[in-house]
């Protein structure tokens, strides 16, 4: 049996505003904005060339409204890998993402934490090994 994680949803507080953040900072690509009416709608992006989709979900409810950007309960919970840490760090910082730290190289990669406009934590991360181990 193969199985994967096709996409996970990701609690926002306007779809939007969402997307002005993810589709025109981050450049995720939409891949479905379908209305299910009441104002609801079925909003799927993907980073580029990625294979799992974040389904972004209007918050509903207070406790939903509560838990918009506490999924990860402060934590990285989110990671966005990619082949090139710095043209992805200075494309994002351009464009306004607003990085918690400076790069750092660490035994997993290069990576910097950012938060989202709801103050999820994500780790852009260009994995492989650090330039020092590389060097050795």
């Amino acid at each position: 049996m193969k199985q994967r994680i096709a996409h996970f949803s990701l609690l926002v507080d306007e779809y939007d505003l969402a997307l002005s953040f993810y589709r025109d900072k981050l450049g995720f690509a939409l891949l479905e904005d379908t209305d299910l009416g009441g104002g609801k709608r079925w909003v799927r992006i993907a980073p580029p060339g990625g294979e799992t989709a974040l389904l972004l979900a209007r918050a509903a409810d207070e406790t939903q409204r509560a838990a918009v950007g506490r999924q990860g309960s402060g934590r990285v919970w989110l990671f966005l890998y990619t082949d090139d840490f710095w043209r992805d760090y200075a494309r994002y910082l351009a464009l306004g993402v607003e990085f918690e730290e400076a790069p750092r190289e660490e035994a997993y990669g290069t990576v910097a934490v950012f938060r989202d406009p709801y103050g999820n934590r994500w780790d852009l991360l260009e994995p492989g090994c650090p330039r020092q181990a590389q060097e050795k």
